[in-house]
């Protein structure tokens, strides 16, 4: 594969650029059919190799993008020999889909494949470390001890009692 799109690069990188600009078309008309032999080529080159059996689907979405792309390249130098660039014009953003749609079959054939994943046991959950509601009495435990500190004026005694609480809601979470 690797032969393939170092082959495919150049061909695909100018076919971009030309989409992308439609109005040079007619200065590099020329070059069309060349792009389009790549095209043909690299097709090629996919229905002859034999893909791995999870990677069946892809090389098939390959080589139709492959051939979509061709058959577009050819369509949209036929409208510019025939009509110029109004003619090619609307056929640019199928262009350019097909060529994405290139770009796209080869990410998805690079991508690293997922093996199978053991299913998750049932019933093997963590067990908290300490109950919630312990948890909960200690935090509130601590909230009126600020709130009693607090309306006796006990400032140093509110100070460590948040202190405190703030660090058994820490320590005895759930």
């Amino acid at each position: 594969m690797a032969g393939l799109w170092i082959d495919l690069r150049f061909a695909l990188a100018r076919l971009d650029a030309l989409a992308s600009d439609p109005d040079r078309l007619p200065e590099d008309r020329e070059s069309l059919p060349g792009l389009q032999y790549e095209l043909h080529r690299a097709a090629e080159l996919v229905a002859g190799l034999t893909p791995p059996e999870d990677a069946h689907r892809m090389h098939e979405e390959l080589a139709d993008a492959l051939a979509e792309a061709r058959e577009t390249t050819a369509e949209v130098g036929e409208a510019l020999a025939l009509g110029g660039t109004d003619a090619a014009a609307p056929l640019v953003w199928e262009w350019r889909g097909a060529l994405f749609r290139v770009r796209f079959a080869r990410l998805r054939l690079e991508r690293p494949r997922q093996t199978a994943v053991a299913a998750p046991q049932v019933g093997t959950a963590a067990t908290p470390r300490t109950p919630p509601v312990v948890a909960a009495l200690a935090v509130a435990i601590g909230s009126g001890l600020v709130l009693f500190a607090a309306l006796l004026g006990l400032w140093l005694l509110v100070a460590l009692t948040l202190a405190g609480t703030a660090a058994a809601s820490v320590l005895l979470r759930p």
